[in-house]
């Protein structure tokens, strides 16, 4: 049975054994663990996530072409769900034990990144998010005060994760290939983050911030608060500053404070 790649999925399959084994074993994975796989196409890194033997295992594709051969291929190895992950309720798979693996498709790598980070909470937590991003994507989730970089994903990637750059990969390892190189990187949950009212509060607050990026930072926080002064004075601001000079703490300090004022 030939597989054709879809486009408009944004499916590019893995098929260099060696990145193959590199991402796996990038999860860390042992006996106790459970792993759910986002978007596992023929299955290439599903082969070599059933030979680490963990208690179960999960795959989740949109494609319904492709549910026929994963389970084929896997039989009772694993358990295939066919849905699009931005619309899964995750908490199904609750455990304190799963690994995450996702060769993410780009036009929505961000949207799945960002929704792991949301339903990190008493209801749903993960152990580790080994993800693949197009490199551009990754450069700004990586991304520190100052750089060019640095915005939104930055803040938001960074507030409850570690994250750690494992490599770059060539577009020679995909079928198709793409035009950009790849970048995997790996997510660990903080035990120690600034803890919200709401998440998506610091969503909107980088968001107002962000859309006047070569603005100094006075409009946006013209546009957030009614008395700015005040916060400008409480965190020492210097109101010249553009947006990517603002700290990733500086943007959750203000969003503290945010909060507090709405409440009132």
């Amino acid at each position: 049975m030939k597989i054709i790649p879809k486009k408009s999925l944004g499916q590019n399959f893995l098929v260099d054994d060696n990145v193959v084994k590199k991402i796996c074993n990038s999860g860390c994975i042992n006996e106790e663990d459970y792993i759910l796989e986002i978007g596992p196409g023929t299955g290439k890194l599903t082969e070599f996530l059933i030979l680490k033997k963990p208690q179960k295992l999960y795959l989740i594709e949109k494609d319904s072409g492709l549910i026929g051969l994963l389970n084929k291929k896997f039989k009772n190895k694993v358990e295939v769900i066919n849905e699009d992950i931005l619309k899964f309720e995750l908490k199904v798979l609750t455990n304190n034990n799963l690994v995450v693996f996702g060769n993410l498709p780009y036009n929505i790598s961000s949207q799945i990144l960002t929704k792991f980070i949301h339903y990190n909470k008493e209801e749903f937590q993960y152990k580790k998010l080994v993800f693949m991003f197009q490199k551009e994507v990754a450069d700004r989730i990586l991304a520190d005060y100052n750089t060019k970089n640095y915005g939104r994903l930055s803040i938001f990637s960074s507030w409850k994760l570690n994250i750690e750059k494992i490599m770059d990969i060539d577009p020679s390892s995909f079928f198709p290939k793409p035009k950009v190189l790849s970048t995997l990187l790996v997510f660990e949950p903080k035990k120690q983050f600034v803890k919200f009212k709401n998440s998506r509060n610091l969503e909107y607050i980088t968001n107002i911030f962000f859309n006047q990026k070569r603005k100094m930072i006075k409009k946006p926080l013209n546009i957030l608060f009614k008395d700015p002064n005040k916060v400008v004075k409480e965190l020492n601001l210097n109101i010249n500053l553009r947006p990517q000079n603002l700290t990733k703490d500086t943007f959750y300090k203000i969003c503290l404070i945010y909060e507090k004022l709405i409440q009132q």
